[in-house]
């Protein structure tokens, strides 16, 4: 059993004028604005972002083919900077698999919003590394290896800033020699840009009721491999996304595959975590694509050079939560502005940054601090961010309600209606469904799913895969995936749902074993994690807690 912690002593306190939680593209972007808008107005406004991966792009994972709308408002001299947005997108394909075949829907058929040319298929984990320069260029402090560990708020209640997590503590909860206490960083504001369902990110949802009046939240589970193939196989600006096999056809998602760089081919699998089958593994669906007959040949012959994944929010326009609250706001896949049917959200992020640091700039000029930063808010729901989300709106819920190819097939009639007429659609805005953590069926009432066993060229176990991720923590410390009753996983999840962590994590974290007596015991082997968050978001009980490890723990992506 812990010991109680000893007392601790006080943390150290650093004042800023605005605080930033994630090195992503929105935060980056927030961070940049605000500091054009400070040497344009010849004022000096502090600016720090702290980002919890060892380096900046440490911990970004996307696709990602990007619309540069975003790049092209925040510096618009990007490609004289050298931007590494290289490759224009020359070809796009959209197919749907069968077990041994494809069709391939004309391009004609397609919503116009669709379209991928005059986008860019790029590394975000290297634009992002390239954001940063262009910050720190600006004057942004930039804090890498710090995880922002807790929310602070002064006597209103109002957020005054955040503060980072201990150092050096061991597994036992208890100082070790390298002990060294966490910081805080207050600010007149708190822009939150950690992604995807962060730690920070709930804990401001729930206490400010952000989502009393949206919808709840939607994710998927992104998984990519990045391989190096070939020159004659290579064919860059290629874009082709696929649906159907190996999926059924009540099981959402699809597949991306990507050729760019010096002979670089980004291949990934989506898996919607609304999923019903609880022996559904995303990783192993991942894994079975890859030996279709029309993606094998992207790959064979090359090897694998990275691995990763991440949770995408799905939501869209119905599940927005309120942006601001009292001395901050949220920024882009932290409030979930990701533009499904496109597989973007960079560009979103980047534009919700630029929008929050407008906000925070006027109102430090006006010499407020610590309020509700309206004028961003209002900046999201009537701009740009918008209008692609909403035209997109009603996509998500018709493919969970009635399945692949009634969903998309409807809801491409609704995008082409936005088109037409935007803002219109079919004339309403479907609400989304059930949580995704209430949507698994009972193991009883279903199908066990056998999977092929990895060949080890084309396909891999997952620690294989894991080994290209360069995921580390240290492992003298507290878990960081916090179960809120540790019995739960054996007597609940394990008769009911077959103990379904063991296979949507796609690390390996989660194993049920055998303890000496034989009887079953739920292990966890946090420092497999790829921060990924899947657990937090998929487990049945809700019994799994996320929280930041030791900064700069956890994935290592180059060039994802």
């Amino acid at each position: 059993m812990a010991r109680e912690p000893e007392q601790l002593p006080p943390r150290e306190a650093m004042e800023f004028d605005v605080v930033i939680v994630g090195a992503g593209p929105a935060g980056l972007a927030a961070a940049i604005r605000l500091r054009q808008l400070a040497l344009a107005d010849g004022v000096d406004i502090s600016v720090v972002v702290l980002e919890k991966g060892s380096e900046v792009g440490a911990h970004i994972l996307s696709g990602a083919v990007i619309d540069p709308i975003g790049l092209d408002a925040l510096i618009p001299d990007w490609k004289e900077r050298g931007a590494p947005v290289t490759t224009p997108v020359t070809e796009d394909r959209f197919l749907y698999l069968g077990p041994a075949g494809e069709l391939k829907l004309p391009n004609f058929l397609m919503p116009p919003l669709m379209n991928n040319h005059g986008n860019y298929i790029v590394s975000l984990g290297n634009v992002v590394r390239w954001l940063g320069e262009q910050a720190a260029e600006l004057g942004v402090e930039v804090y890498p290896g710090f995880a922002a560990t807790e929310v602070l708020t002064d006597e209103s209640g109002a957020v005054i800033g955040v503060a980072t997590g201990d150092m050096g503590v061991g597994r036992d909860g208890q100082p070790k020699d390298s002990f060294t206490r966490g910081v805080e960083l207050r600010g007149k504001y708190t822009l939150i840009a950690e992604g995807a369902h962060g730690s920070l990110s709930k804990q401001l949802i729930k206490d400010f009721g952000l989502r009393d009046a949206s919808n709840p939240q939607k994710y998927g589970i992104g998984l990519k491999e990045l391989w190096e193939v070939s020159p004659e196989r290579h064919r860059p600006g290629l874009v082709q996304h696929t649906f159907g096999w190996p999926l059924d056809n009540r099981t959402g998602g699809g597949s991306f595959l990507y050729h760019y760089g010096e002979n670089l081919v980004a291949v990934g699998f989506v898996v919607h975590l609304n999923y019903e089958n609880p022996y559904l593994s995303p990783y192993d669906e991942f894994q079975r694509f890859k030996t279709h007959p029309v993606i094998r040949p992207h790959l064979e012959g090359g090897k694998r050079i990275g691995y990763g994944a991440r949770a995408i929010t799905e939501g869209g326009w119905q599940s927005l939560p309120r942006l601001a609250f009292p001395g901050g706001a949220l920024l882009g896949c932290a409030a979930g502005m990701v533009n499904v049917p496109r597989i973007k959200g960079s560009h979103n992020a980047i534009l919700s940054g630029m929008h929050a640091a407008d906000a925070v700039s006027d109102a430090l000029k006006a010499g407020r601090e610590h309020d509700t930063l309206e004028a961003y808010e209002e900046a999201v729901i009537t701009g740009p961010i918008a209008r692609d989300l909403r035209a997109v709106r009603n996509a998500k819920p018709l493919w969970s309600r009635l399945g692949t190819f009634a969903g998309i097939a409807l809801g491409g009639i609704d995008m082409w209606l936005n088109t037409i007429i935007p803002g219109t659609g079919l004339g309403f805005t479907l609400r989304h469904g059930k949580p995704d953590h209430a949507t698994l069926k009972k193991a009883a009432k279903s199908q066990p799913i056998d999977y092929p066993k990895p060949d080890g060229v084309l396909t891999f176990d997952k620690m294989t895969d894991l080994s290209f991720s360069g995921t580390n923590h240290e492992e003298d410390q507290p878990v960081h995936l916090v179960l809120q009753d540790p019995s739960i996983p054996i007597a609940v999840n394990l008769p009911e749902y077959a103990e379904p962590a063991q296979r949507y994590c796609p690390a390996g974290v989660y194993e049920v074993v055998a303890d000496r007596n034989g009887k079953p015991r739920f292990q966890i082997n946090a420092q497999n994690c790829v921060h990924c968050k899947t657990c937090d978001i998929k487990d049945p009980s809700q019994n799994i807690n996320w929280v930041p490890p030791e900064g700069g723990g956890g994935p290592n992506y180059a060039g994802m």
